[in-house]
């Protein structure tokens, strides 16, 4: 195949879905956006947006989590026991893939943003790298060696238990952990706490810092594992109150206090940085998950 496949990119998010009929970032067909509410009709509508298409290669699918992504698990391509109301258990990946008879491959919606932004956005030409979307939730995807770093699951990151702020008592707002960083921390978090969406919640208001606080120590353990060159923040929260990137490093340069060598870090501003594709980067990871796809067939060699 001598030109760019054209692929079908679905970033099926927990607010809303984004279907796009793409190359790349400088050739976008199509999109269609439809809001995520029950599973049958969430997808139906989907695979009508696809079926509108003609001549796609390959299909790459970027869903919100958690996701079964063992190929030898009966589960595969479903999303698992997922805070979002009547999707436990729901069949994605293998349903669309039988629909449409094409390639088709299926990751976390992080993961899928991670690859995005590694093939044309904040993090190109680095093998390793991180790429964290704080929005309704707060995920993160692991980019090792030019891959998604996967093992009995993709990385949960966004529920790590953060050390609480100093005289923080609320119980926070995740479902399963409470005061994890994303009960913490998300948008959805934010407007449990104050009753105000994040992107009016005035600059000053003291509900700052403890997001501030809890996404710096995630930042943290992040750096520790030794894997990212890189971290790169998206998401709705990130994108509409760009005001936290600065507290973030310089919370985050504090944590940190110097240990190890960390040579690959001399400048906060040049570590941890907004994603350059803003809000597509989930879809056009959904591209390269479809370059991807077809890459495993051999019927593609990506860059």
């Amino acid at each position: 195949m001598t030109q760019p496949p054209l692929v079908a990119g679905i970033e099926l998010g927990g607010t809303k879905c984004i279907c796009i009929l793409a190359t790349g970032p400088d050739d976008i067909r199509d999109e269609v956006r439809i809001p995520t509410t029950t599973p049958e009709d969430t997808l139906g509508a989907i695979e009508r947006a696809l079926g509108k298409w003609r001549g796609f290669d390959a299909i790459g699918i970027a869903s919100f989590g958690p996701v079964s992504l063992d190929r030898t698990a009966a589960d595969y391509g479903s999303i698992t026991a997922t805070t979002k109301p009547g999707w436990t258990n729901t069949d994605v990946a293998q349903r669309i893939e039988k629909r449409f008879g094409v390639p088709t491959a299926f990751n976390s919606d992080v993961n899928g943003a991670a690859l995005g932004e590694g093939r044309w956005g904040a993090a190109q030409e680095l093998a390793d790298h991180a790429y964290v979307t704080v929005g309704t939730g707060i995920g993160v995807g692991l980019v090792l060696d030019g891959a998604p770093v996967a093992g009995l699951t993709h990385p949960e990151l966004g529920h790590i238990r953060p050390v609480r702020s100093k005289g923080d008592d609320w119980p926070g707002s995740c479902s399963f952990h409470g005061a994890c960083c994303e009960g913490l921390a998300s948008g959805s978090a934010i407007k449990a706490r104050t009753g105000i969406a994040a992107p009016d919640l005035p600059h000053g208001d003291p509900a700052w810092g403890y997001v501030e606080d809890a996404l710096a120590q995630l930042l943290h353990m992040l750096v520790l594992t030794g894997i990212p060159r890189r971290i790169v923040m998206g998401g709705g929260v990130m994108v509409g109150c760009p005001f936290l990137f600065d507290p973030i490093r310089t919370k985050l340069a504090t944590s940190l206090a110097s240990y190890g060598s960390l040579p690959g870090i001399h400048d906060m501003h040049d570590y941890v940085v907004p994603a350059a594709l803003g809000g597509n980067a989930g879809p056009l990871g959904a591209i390269e998950l479809g370059n991807r796809a077809l890459a495993a067939v051999g019927a593609f060699t990506a860059p």
